[in-house]
């Protein structure tokens, strides 16, 4: 499916058509090229999805001919140009259409008839192919989260050098974020947990701004909103950038108390260096606020209730909520389950009841990311969660008679039989059965957007 270009009211927006030889309309304009018209200083649209090409967006200007080399390797018919936004003139025959493949005619099998398959072998074949659905989907979702991890890093590295660049460069990642996370059907978000040399620090951001931008929809913001609460996520531990590392990678039960009010430092330090960069107002609220809670124990200012922002409350909530799961002392760490019950039972008034309430919602009785016992005894992993029925949610099965890389998936709603009986902490499980299941030091998140869900810590 070709990606929506959505162009100004004005309908005479005049772009360059070469298959006429001149001026065209937006409205009327399809402009094409082959692989091998490709040139630096075009603008190209690649349409495949975001997690099936190297680049970091579906829309950019080609600056060298190894970009060049990489589109032609794709294996696309002809791409989208933009000539409004090219700095190089399209060629003489980039409006051409490339014919479609004509599709190959079925062999005729008529003297050949298989022998029907039975109703449970076409049970079974469909329980294997809504597996293997389940997993491709997962496997594009990590690939996506991979990248715009990868962009956050780049972005970070580059942000006071390059500021318009990179907040533009953000700006168009929360596009993406909703087109690749939030959009599709039964999608499923897999975070990533160890990574090398603090790495988690991005997908960290991306955690908040996805789980944040889930709970958006059910608030009913504004589309805007939802954009600038995005951003705010996603640039909400900015400050941490000037806190010395001997205090960030410090266990958190060993600061002194100079050092546990310095890291509080990084919400005015974040403001600072927003304000620097001209992040939107709205965020550099955000940044400022994302530690405040409603009862007024937060910080830095003690804020409660209504005169905290209500983009920041969320954050706020959502960052709570993945320091339970994956403090800085990890010995310390809950279960998703016993995070949000104890959100829930002693700690509500912290938070807006309505944001609490539509979280609790999506990430289920058990959250994903939870390991279980059922009751055959088997040991399970929490995929994703059933939001008509909280206690059947998709768990992935240990069982040693099966090959960790295919590792049995179900949904408890389709097997009667089985309930959860109780929640188990990672660090409980036998070795075989946590290498098998792999539940990361940081808890690994699994949501499905049917649910309205989201993602993980700091």
């Amino acid at each position: 499916m070709l990606n929506t270009w959505v162009v100004p009211d004005f309908a005479e927006r005049v772009i360059y058509s070469p298959s006429m030889n001149k001026p065209r309309t937006a409205e009327a304009m399809e402009v094409f090229v082959t692989p091998e018209q490709l040139c630096v200083g075009l603008y190209v649209h690649i349409d495949l999805p975001w997690f099936s090409h190297p680049f970091s967006f579906n829309s950019f200007k080609i600056r060298s001919p190894e970009q060049i080399s990489t589109l032609r390797g794709l294996g696309v018919v002809q791409f989208r140009i933009d000539p409004t936004r090219s700095d190089a003139p399209p060629p003489n025959t980039a409006a051409t259409s490339v014919e479609a493949p004509q599709p190959v005619p079925e062999p005729n099998t008529q003297a050949n008839v298989p022998q029907s398959p039975s109703p449970l072998d076409l049970a079974r074949q469909e329980r294997a192919r809504q597996l293997q659905e389940r997993k491709e989907k997962q496997a594009q979702i990590e690939k996506s989260f991979i990248k715009a991890s990868g962009i956050m890093r780049n972005v970070n590295r580059s942000l006071l050098s390059n500021p318009r660049e990179c907040i533009q460069e953000v700006g168009a990642l929360v596009d993406q974020m909703v087109q690749a996370f939030l959009e599709e059907p039964e999608i499923t978000l897999h975070v990533m947990g160890e990574k090398a040399g603090g790495e988690e620090v991005y997908y960290h951001g991306l955690n908040i701004a996805v789980l944040a931008m889930m709970l958006a929809g059910d608030l009913g913001l504004a589309a805007e909103d939802t954009r600038l609460l995005g951003l705010g996520a996603l640039f909400h531990d900015i400050g941490l950038m000037d806190v010395p590392d001997k205090v960030l990678k410090k266990n958190p039960e060993e600061l002194n108390h100079a050092e546990r009010e310095l890291r509080k430092l990084h919400t005015e330090y974040g403001v600072r260096l927003a304000q620097k960069v001209g992040l939107p107002e709205t965020v550099q609220v955000i940044i400022a606020q994302h530690h405040e809670l409603a009862d007024g124990t937060g910080y830095p200012k003690g804020l409660r209730d209504t005169a905290i922002h209500p983009l920041a409350r969320i954050v706020s909530m959502v960052n709570h909520y993945d320091n339970l799961c994956n403090p800085g002392d990890l010995t310390r760490a809950l279960t998703p389950h016993e995070a949000l019950s104890m959100m829930f039972a002693q700690r509500r008034a912290k938070f807006e009841p309505r944001a609490l309430q539509l979280m609790i919602r999506s990430l289920g009785v058990y959250p994903p990311g939870s390991i279980v016992k059922l009751s055959n005894d088997a040991i399970a992993l929490v995929q994703s969660v059933n939001p008509a029925k909280p206690l059947r949610p998709w768990v992935l099965l240990y069982d040693p008679a099966v090959p960790k890389d295919e590792a049995i998936s179900i949904d408890l709603e389709q097997e009667p039989d089985l309930n959860i009986v109780k929640a188990i902490r990672p660090i409980q499980l036998p070795a075989a059965v946590y290498d098998y299941l792999s539940p990361r030091k940081r808890v690994t998140y699994y949501f499905d957007a049917d649910s309205t869900n989201g993602a993980k810590r700091q």
